[in-house]
């Protein structure tokens, strides 16, 4: 009987099972990090050094810093605002409408006047409770 001696095996047949490795990792991340649902318009709230609360029935309304508007992630022009806010709490049940709060995230250099005036439409159409999402000032 002959044998033949060991065969060395070469650095590309011991790199490949890594690459294959980083490959489907890469991928992975790739779909995941699509998950997330983003914003229409990029949104940097003001800092605050408040706690989060706690998670109930909430809407969330957005201001650029352009003065655009939001509802829920769907951009919405000034003038349908207050409708599609209205039509947004008509499906509510008087105890769920209650218990609704507005999550309002805006712009840290949107204008004051443009928050104070889309929070005045919020309380116009019956919104008793609004958050004013800010970001820690440690952050």
């Amino acid at each position: 009987m002959r044998f033949e001696p060991p065969r060395r095996a070469n650095g590309d047949e011991r790199i490949l099972p890594l690459i294959n490795v980083v490959f489907l990792l890469l991928i992975f991340f790739m779909l995941a990090g699509t998950l997330a649902a983003l914003d229409p318009f990029e949104v940097s709230p003001p800092h605050s050094s408040s706690e989060g609360l706690d998670e109930t029935r909430e809407i969330l309304v957005l201001v650029g810093a352009d003065g655009r508007l939001a509802l829920d992630g769907e951009p919405v022009i000034e003038q349908a605002f207050g409708a599609a806010l209205t039509k947004r709490l008509e499906g509510l049940e008087e105890a769920e409408a209650d218990a609704v709060r507005v999550r309002l995230k805006a712009d840290g250099h949107a204008e004051a006047t443009r928050v104070v005036a889309v929070m005045e439409q919020l309380r116009e159409v019956g919104v008793d409770r609004v958050i004013l999402l800010t970001v820690p000032e440690d952050r």
